[in-house]
């Protein structure tokens, strides 16, 4: 006799979950009844515990009340949330190589690298300046939660040469057959840090993480503060 297993239950839930989201990206919006008659007849219990869970995984956006032209409850409207875009087919990585491509083919050396410049230089703008009296590691603390915001899974470390700044993620796709992007990372690195770190590290060549060395001399040493020992590893 067949039995249910933890595992198939979980399958059949991420299913519902995934024709919740189909249901929502194709008609912008729905209520649980909308979304029960949809389901296979699933109890609007069963449907509001899955919106639950939905939410709580920043699926979608808080449910609006509308009120019924009849008498009774209100009913609740749910709406995909931004970061529901994740969870649909895209076409980024294609479009970042034929973009490059395109670039590279209308335009010489110089030029291409002017552009990217331009590009790290404006995301680096998106980074809020330094306080004054920033320490080093307070700015490679804000660096690396920035970069990981954007896709980059960084962090950072001390070791005896200096401090090292770790991306262990290329966002792009496409710096095996387009060097220019891993130029660009090295100048949005640049400027976010607001010195010229040495790349030590670099995954092209197979290392495990794109990585940055900041060493302690010059006016670096000045800007580590005291408690350096104590920062083996921020995330």
């Amino acid at each position: 006799m067949w039995r249910d297993c933890p595992r198939s239950r979980h399958a059949t839930m991420q299913k519902t979950r995934q024709r919740i989201l189909e249901y929502l990206k194709t008609n912008g919006e729905a209520t649980v009844e909308d979304l029960s008659a949809t389901l296979d007849n699933l109890t609007p219990v069963t449907v509001r515990h899955h919106l639950d869970v939905m939410r709580s995984e920043g699926l979608l956006d808080a449910p609006e009340i509308r009120r019924r032209a009849s008498p009774g409850r209100p009913c609740y409207i749910y709406r995909l949330s931004a970061n529901a875009r994740a969870h649909f087919p895209h076409n980024l990585q294609t479009l970042t190589s034929l973009l490059v491509t395109e670039i590279k083919s209308r335009l010489d050396e110089k030029q291409v690298n002017v552009i990217f410049e331009g590009v790290a230089d404006r995301m680096s703008d998106l980074l809020e300046p330094p306080q004054p009296g920033e320490t080093m590691e307070q700015r490679l603390t804000r660096v690396a939660e920035h970069l990981t915001e954007h896709g980059y899974m960084a962090s950072w470390e001390t070791r005896p040469e200096g401090l090292v700044l770790h991306t262990r993620n290329c966002p792009y796709g496409v710096a095996d057959t387009h060097p220019e992007v891993c130029m660009l990372d090295l100048r949005y690195v640049t400027t976010l840090l607001g010195v010229v770190p040495r790349r030590i590290g670099y995954m092209v060549d197979g290392d495990s993480s794109c990585s940055y060395l900041i060493p302690y001399s010059g006016h670096i040493v000045a800007s580590i503060s005291a408690n350096k020992s104590n920062n083996d590893i921020v995330n």
